[in-house]
């Protein structure tokens, strides 16, 4: 009983962050994955491909044929973006829409015809397996990550990335959760660009990814993309 409390004060804890950044969110009208994947191919080398990261994570991952966008000024931004054909269609990424949804409005508001963000973007993108340019390993397998479940306790997995916005406003509640309740609950982080196969084989398409475990089985999940009723659905205790 004191177990099944817990997960409902865990879940609820982290309810109201994920709420939290999810009133924050503007919305956005994105193509479809399958659609910005159908327009990137038949772009074909007309495709102007931007990484609106760091310098630092263009380095660690990036696509094909990308180029470093990271603008810090506006006499950068005009001088660099100047390099590119207002008349040729751009497509940008960050690690979701944040940074590329500001990178996209500049360039629109410049003159170019035709910009589009990745859905979901570098996140989506290897969780869905499709392949980047990468100087880091592959991180742990499956059953490396298995192995690390393996608690008398409930097991909490934050894949989340030091670059990720809204993982760092999370942070403070993990660590709370890992300081206050180490006694009954096990947290184990995972950077997930360091850990690109294990991505992929779980389907973490979206930063952060939450996932909770009681024995070794899932009985809590959250992304980015899950709904309210999800949500208050963990929360009703219909998945413990």
């Amino acid at each position: 009983m004191k177990t099944l409390r817990l997960s409902a004060l865990v879940l609820t804890a982290l309810f109201l962050q994920t709420v939290a950044f999810a009133q924050g969110q503007p919305g956005k009208d994105l193509l479809t994955f399958e659609q910005f994947e159908a327009k990137l191919k038949a772009a074909g080398k007309d495709a102007q491909i931007l990484d609106a990261r760091l310098p630092e994570e263009y380095t660690q991952n990036h696509l094909e044929g990308a180029i470093s966008f990271n603008i810090a000024n506006k006499s950068d931004f005009e001088k660099e973006s100047a390099k590119l054909n207002k008349d040729k269609p751009v497509f940008i990424y960050s690690i979701g829409n944040g940074r590329s949804g500001v990178l996209a409005k500049d360039l629109r508001a410049v003159g170019f015809k035709d910009v589009t963000e990745i859905p979901g973007g570098l996140s989506k993108w290897i969780g869905l397996g499709k392949p980047v340019i990468s100087t880091v390993g592959k991180g742990l397998n499956r059953d490396e990550y298995t192995a690390s479940l393996k608690s008398d306790k409930l097991v909490l997995v934050d894949f989340g990335s030091r670059y990720c916005g809204s993982c760092k406003k999370l942070a403070p509640t993990i660590d709370s959760i890992k300081n206050d309740h180490s006694s009954t609950v096990k947290v184990i982080q995972i950077e997930a660009y360091e850990n690109k196969s294990l991505v992929k084989e779980l389907g973490v398409v979206s930063l952060p990814t939450l996932v909770l475990y009681k024995n070794n089985e899932i009985i809590w999940k959250k992304t980015g993309g899950a709904s309210k009723k999800e949500k208050e659905k963990a929360l009703a205790g219909q998945t413990l």
